[in-house]
């Protein structure tokens, strides 16, 4: 069952890469209390993901800060040593935007989004949406109808629906 707006975020592990290495975080930390956009991308480095959807985050940062938003997480089903690098190539982690990985699709599982694409060597991956959560609970969300685009789902998409 794919989640809901007015839904609760489910908890999941997911995975940050810090200063010594590969480290858990539950997804229940970092939204219990807090304002958090989470948006997902079918795969890092590739072509929309990489040009086009962490860009839309990385100019709306400070946007974002402004309407009270604690942090923005970006989420994909790589593993956490892809996510700092792509992170450090996109300049999300320098716009101060959280990379997670979730390498076994975990998160993206239990929220419904995940899909296969089989042909184009995608699988176990995330649809591409962003979120707005507020203390766990959906508030806003927004799904991509087609993963090669993001409109509605990148930064400037998910500001205009606040």
């Amino acid at each position: 069952m794919t989640i809901s707006q007015g839904d609760t975020l489910p908890d999941a592990t997911l995975v940050e890469m810090g200063a010594d290495g590969p480290a858990p975080v539950k997804m229940a930390d970092k939204v219990k209390g807090r304002k958090v956009v989470v948006f997902a991308v079918p795969g890092a480095f590739t072509p929309t993901c990489h040009s086009a959807h962490v860009p839309s985050f990385v100019r709306t940062k400070g946007d974002f800060d402004a309407k009270g938003v604690d942090e923005i997480i970006c989420v994909s089903c790589n593993d956490p040593f892809v996510m700092k690098a792509w992170g450090e190539a996109t300049g999300a982690t320098d716009a101060g935007i959280t990379m997670l990985a979730d390498a076994s699709s975990e998160f993206t599982r239990a929220i419904g989004m995940d899909f296969d694409a089989a042909p184009a060597g995608l699988i176990a991956r995330s649809k591409r949406y962003a979120m707005l959560v507020d203390d766990g609970k959906i508030t806003l969300l927004q799904e991509e109808e087609n993963p090669g685009v993001c409109d509605v789902s990148g930064g400037e998409g998910l500001l205009a629906s606040m």
